[in-house]
């Protein structure tokens, strides 16, 4: 089931829209989840993967990027994977075309867009029941496209340094710092080479420079 949704400008984490939440009384735990929400968007930025999983006791943040702008909910750790993500995306769909060239206004106010809502809540209805045969269409149709999203810790990425970047970039950093120790081993062996073998080549060197010396030039 979908608990909690935010939608969060990526440059600096502002809150645009959440939905309004009136069914979880008493669930201490999902309260502290929601308040980690805010640590999780100023982990973000232009390079974070734009799809990821996030699990944490008994929840899952699943969040999507799309135009500068991250969507995520907080779903039971049971609800499926492609549901949530197909939720978001309509969402995404819905606000983007609503509000996307008003996202990027520097006198925004926190929750500037929270008539969205409205939306939101209209959509999570459609999402709740995952037994309906649309649902059930939806879970047999994206499976792959789910398959391939990252799942992260929220303890590791809040408390353990471990970030929430692409794994392009993480891939471009591997390559370079492969490279670069290619390159290292490369010298390396050639100071050895030279270090073991240098003398000996200045002595044949020089033995044969003699010998040329002697026997051509006279």
């Amino acid at each position: 089931m979908v608990k909690h949704t935010v939608i969060a400008r990526i440059s600096d984490g502002l809150p645009l829209a959440a939905s309004v939440d009136d069914d979880q009384n008493g669930e201490t735990e999902l309260v502290d989840i929601k308040n980690k929400t805010k640590l999780l968007f100023k982990k973000m930025n232009e390079n974070s993967e734009e799809r990821c999983s996030i699990e944490s006791g008994n929840y899952y943040f699943h969040y999507l990027i799309q135009n500068g702008v991250c969507y995520m909910t907080i779903c039971e750790r049971s609800y499926p994977r492609q549901f949530a993500f197909s939720y978001l995306e309509e969402l995404a769909k819905e606000f983007s075309m609503s509000y996307g060239n008003e996202v990027e206004k520097t006198n925004l106010r926190p929750y500037a867009f929270v008539k969205f809502d409205t939306f939101m809540q209209k959509t999570k209805k459609l999402y709740q029941n995952t037994r309906t045969q649309t649902n059930l269409d939806r879970l047999n149709t994206e499976l792959n496209e789910v398959a391939n999203i990252m799942t992260k810790n929220l303890e590791n990425v809040l408390w353990r340094g471990e970030g929430l970047e692409k794994m392009s970039s993480l891939s471009d950093q591997l390559r370079y710092e492969s490279q670069k120790y290619k390159k290292s081993a490369r010298d390396l062996n050639w100071q050895l080479f030279y270090r073991k073998y240098g003398p000996i080549i200045v002595v044949v060197a020089v033995f044969m420079f003699v010998i040329y010396w002697r026997f051509f030039w006279y």
